[in-house]
Formats: C-alpha cells, sequence, structure tokens
C-alpha cells in the first residue's frame, strides 16, 4: 500500500511523460469496441442494446477522436433521438473523455436535447427577425392544434415543439422546421395544413 501511494507522488521522468503521451495518442484512436471486441454497455440501459452497439460502430469509423465530440453526439441524437445521461455516459465511454465535458457541449449547443423529442420535431425559430414578424403567434397556433406546451411531446409521440434562437435563415422569417423540412414566412393560419403534412 505504503509503495503505491510513493509511486502516486513520485515526480514521472521525461520517459514516463512520453509513454503516458504515447498511451493517451493510441486510446484517442482506439473505440472500447476495438479494444474489447464488444460494447461497453451501460449496467442499467433502458434504450435498446442494439443502438449503442450502432452508436459505437460509428465511432470506431471516426479517423480520430479528438476533434469528434460533436460529430459523435449528433450521430448519438439521430440514433436514439435524444441523449439522456445513459447515452452522454457510452459516449464518453467510447470517446475517451470525461461525463462532464460531455455534458458540457450536450447543454451548450440548443441543437441537442436531453428529453426525448417526437417523430416529427417541431422547432420554431425565435431569433428578432422571426418574433419581429409573429413567431411567437405561430408558437401559439402549434401549441392550440397539438395541445402540448413548448418542450413537451404529444401523446402519440409524433410530435415535440421547441423554440430556437436563430437558424440563420432571416429572409425566409419566421421559420419552422420539422425534421429537415423548413417551412418559410410561416403563418398561423398555414399550421393546421403543415401538421397534415405529417399525419
Amino acid at each position: 500500500m505504503l509503495k503505491k501511494i510513493l509511486d502516486f507522488f513520485r515526480k514521472p521522468t521525461p520517459n514516463d511523460d512520453l509513454a503516458n503521451q504515447k498511451e493517451r495518442k493510441n486510446s484517442m484512436q482506439t473505440s472500447t469496441c476495438q479494444m474489447t471486441g464488444d460494447c461497453r454497455i451501460p449496467d442499467r440501459a433502458t434504450l435498446p442494446k442494439d443502438l449503442y452497439k450502432q452508436l459505437a460502430d460509428f465511432i470506431a469509423t471516426l479517423p480520430t477522436k479528438e476533434g469528434h465530440l460533436v460529430t459523435a453526439l449528433h450521430k448519438a441524437q439521430a440514433i436514439f433521438g435524444y441523449l439522456p445521461r445513459e447515452v452522454q455516459e457510452f459516449v464518453a465511454d467510447q470517446m475517451g473523455v470525461s461525463l462532464a465535458k460531455v455534458y458540457g457541449v450536450v447543454s451548450f449547443y440548443t441543437f441537442f436535447t436531453m428529453v426525448p423529442k417526437g417523430k416529427f420535431p417541431i422547432s420554431i425559430c425565435m431569433g428578432t427577425a422571426c418574433f419581429v414578424k409573429g413567431a411567437d403567434k405561430v408558437t401559439d397556433a402549434f401549441k392550440q392544434q397539438l395541445g402540448v406546451a413548448v418542450s413537451e411531446v404529444t401523446k402519440d409521440g409524433k410530435f415535440s415543439i421547441d423554440c430556437l434562437r436563430c437558424v440563420g435563415a432571416c429572409a425566409l422569417a419566421p421559420v419552422v422546421m420539422i425534421g429537415e423540412k423548413v417551412y418559410a414566412n410561416v403563418t398561423p393560419d398555414q399550421v393546421k395544413n403543415i401538421i397534415a403534412d405529417f399525419q
């Protein structure tokens, strides 16, 4: 025990530092799946294990782990639909980073969500141009038509409503996105027909 403590406080030699750097670099290039041959899925995983395998396989194809955390999180959200703690833990493990770093990225970017979204997520831009042109009234129309508030999912799991800061399409204000589809110059009276496109 004393030897372990002394080793912990032992000042590393230049050779130790070089070896540690090489080890870190190697671990950054190789996923857990590549090293062990299987995915380290959280013990209390509540989401389908095959989805974890799909995500691990994607991460294994990345040319390098360094600088690709956002890419991995984008893929994770595309696979799972949202990023709960267990998925964040899995990404942290696979990417060789801390859970705190993953959470920092997820909580910083508004694109990422930690709560489930509907099959057809409705994103309403609330940037200055969109707001001035009535985005708040468009939001109210969606809430009334679907019977849910912002950040909620309809009972059938089809739709969810979210508001974004800005989507960078100010000339098209107000802008609504449903999945990958973009609707420009939306007015409250168009909302019913927009929803009908997905039913």
